[in-house]
């Protein structure tokens, strides 16, 4: 659906403003001060359909508040050692921004295990990383630019991916269901790149379950899609230049989920407990002996 009518909005707005406090008080940290955008977000998940996006977002209110979703940044998981695991099996960082401003998430799918913990911590580091997107990421981007951002894009690197990663599909389901249902419209294009030849036998199997307004957003570009990335800039750090990526471009698209930047860095302060779930979350995967890092 590609535009949403006014009257729409108008009629889920005042839907909204009818729900109770607790319910009131999750949904302003799902819309950050950006209400219109979110109720779009809703209202294209349902094709318009106000009465289905109301019982939408109120289901999804429902779950913010059972599960305490609204504080979930200050739930570290721990001890250091099941954490590290964790985000060492679950590859994902934040890569810089695309020229129109959203932030891109480049995603190790082909290098990422998922074996070192149960489901429920891999769901639960998903969920932080989602909750710092909208709460910090966009919100930030926002006031960068000027204007609501509120989506963002991702480049899924299949580099390594094998046929044993659909033995994941559950847990990749979960994740799936979570998104759909609680995160709609989020993103709004998935590029993959470096697809071997495994690939086609994996998407066969993935494709179904996924919603087909999610499909519809996947780009599977040629080799590491450097012309096409480039066209976006959805590049490897905000402050590269064109022609800085252009020569790099041979290291692989890993680094934009291994290396820790200090821009990463710069506004959570690790040594106070009450940051550590956050700075966590910007801190990503260390690099391993051998690798090279994309300077800041």
């Amino acid at each position: 659906m590609a535009t949403v009518p006014q009257e729409a909005i108008n009629e889920l707005q005042a839907l909204m403003d009818r729900v109770d406090e607790p319910l009131m008080r999750t949904f302003e940290n799902i819309h950050q001060g950006y209400l219109k955008e979110t109720l779009v977000r809703f209202l294209k998940a349902r094709e318009g359909n106000v009465a289905k996006a109301h019982k939408m977002l109120l289901d999804c209110l429902k779950w913010r508040v059972q599960n305490e979703i609204d504080i979930i940044l200050s739930k570290p998981i721990i001890p250091d050692d099941l954490y590290r695991a964790v985000r060492d099996s679950q590859l994902i960082g934040l890569s810089g921004y695309s020229k129109e401003g959203l932030p891109v998430y480049a995603i190790g799918v082909g290098l990422s295990t998922f074996d070192k913990a149960s489901v429920h911590y891999y769901v639960q580091s998903h969920i932080q990383i989602n909750e710092y997107r909208d709460r910090v990421i966009l919100p930030s981007a926002s006031k960068r630019y000027g204007r609501p951002i509120t989506t963002c894009l991702k480049v899924l690197d299949m580099s390594g991916l094998r046929l044993s990663a659909l033995s994941q599909i559950k847990l990749l389901t979960i994740i799936s269901t979570v998104d759909d249902l609680n995160y709609p419209e989020k993103t709004n294009t998935y590029y993959i790149v470096n697809a071997p030849y495994v690939f086609s036998a994996c998407w066969k199997v993935v494709k179904p379950l996924l919603q087909e307004r999610t499909r519809k957003k996947v780009q599977v570009l040629p080799g590491c899609g450097r012309d096409d990335l480039l066209k976006v800039r959805v590049l490897v750090g905000i402050h590269h230049t064109v022609q800085k990526i252009a020569t790099r471009w041979t290291i692989p698209f890993t680094n934009s989920f291994t290396a820790i930047s200090r821009s990463n860095l710069r506004d959570v302060n690790p040594s106070n407990q009450s940051n550590r779930a956050l700075f966590m979350l910007r801190c990503l995967r260390p690099l391993q002996k051998g690798q090279r890092s994309l300077k800041p």
